[in-house]
């Protein structure tokens, strides 16, 4: 199962690798993040948070819908985003794409961010999309292939305090079995050579950031 999640972030448009409407078995906000959704006219499945940040007038646009509202205490150990993570988790998805996570706080931006290396994470395949930017994370041993436009941009940032066997195809910049530290800038801003790239490590953990540039947007 594949599910989005508005986040209560700031989100200027539609990001370019993400079809409109999504193809997702479930739609979810996460607080303030229903402005987002209902912004592109999308109806979300479920809505979650200790509501402290949605409208009443969106509220009130969800009246006639059977949407799931799940409100929690304003006193917890929990971001609202990580409440609909672990609500997607229990509805049995697998895939989460996650919009509108960034840009209105640095200490949120930077938490979304460390979300996505999260142990309890790992069973997820999870996206921050922003823009014309993806951002994921692998872990190793693990290997992903990722699909772009030549010329599109990718940066490696190390995120645990060595990642080993960090191998590069389909990229300017080829690596084989290389080692980067925590800090290290070695990674950045690499360039697609073609439509695919893949990146494969051993261990440690890399925040992988894509940037596409002006071309067609993904279907």
């Amino acid at each position: 199962m594949k599910a989005v999640i508005f986040a209560n972030g700031v989100m200027d448009a539609w990001p370019r690798d993400l079809a409109l409407p999504p193809k997702a078995d479930l739609i979810i906000c996460a607080d303030g993040g229903l402005r987002h959704c209902l912004r592109f006219g999308l109806i979300p499945d479920l809505l979650v948070g200790d509501m402290d940040s949605v409208r009443d007038a969106d509220l009130k646009k969800l009246e006639g819908f059977n949407v799931e509202l799940i409100r929690h205490p304003a006193r917890k150990n929990q971001t609202d985003l990580e409440l609909a993570l672990s609500l997607a988790r229990e509805r049995g998805v697998r895939e989460i794409v996650i919009l509108g996570a960034l840009g209105k706080r640095w200490d949120m931006s930077l938490s979304h961010f460390l979300i996505l290396a999260a142990d309890c994470n790992r069973d997820l395949d999870i996206s921050i999309l922003e823009g014309t930017q993806l951002m994921r994370c692998l872990h190793g041993p693990g290997a992903l292939q990722l699909r772009g436009l030549k010329g599109d941009r990718i940066s490696l940032l190390p995120i645990s305090p060595r990642v080993t066997g960090v191998t590069l195809k389909g990229l300017d910049y080829p690596l084989n079995q290389a080692g980067l530290e925590i800090g290290s800038t070695h990674g950045i801003s690499n360039v697609f050579m073609g439509e695919l790239a893949s990146v494969r490590l051993d261990e440690g953990s890399l925040l992988i950031i894509k940037y596409t540039q002006d071309g067609p947007a993904v279907d």
